[in-house]
């Protein structure tokens, strides 16, 4: 049986665990979404597609290139929770 001490240190290592791989997507994406807000404001173009199509292609592209790492490190992580329960 889990302490309660082993539950909170396990939901930090989640809440960190989530930052990590929620961070570079939610940056990324606001910083495109500023970058095209100051380009729209620049030119007067104030079409919604224009801030989602960059978006999602940057968000794709973060995606496929540190989906890998993200994806190790949940697994990394999973095996440690079955570790905690099986041992």
């Amino acid at each position: 049986m889990l302490t309660s001490a082993e539950i909170n240190d396990l939901m930090y290592q989640f809440f960190i665990l989530a930052v990590q791989i929620g961070a570079p997507v939610l940056i990324i994406s606001m910083a495109v979404g500023v970058v095209i807000s100051i380009l729209q404001a620049a030119t007067q173009i104030h079409e919604q597609t224009l801030t989602f199509v960059p978006k999602l292609i940057v968000i794709g592209c973060i995606l496929v290139i540190t989906g890998g790492t993200m994806m190790q490190h949940l697994q990394d992580f999973i095996v440690q929770i079955f570790e905690m329960i099986a041992g």
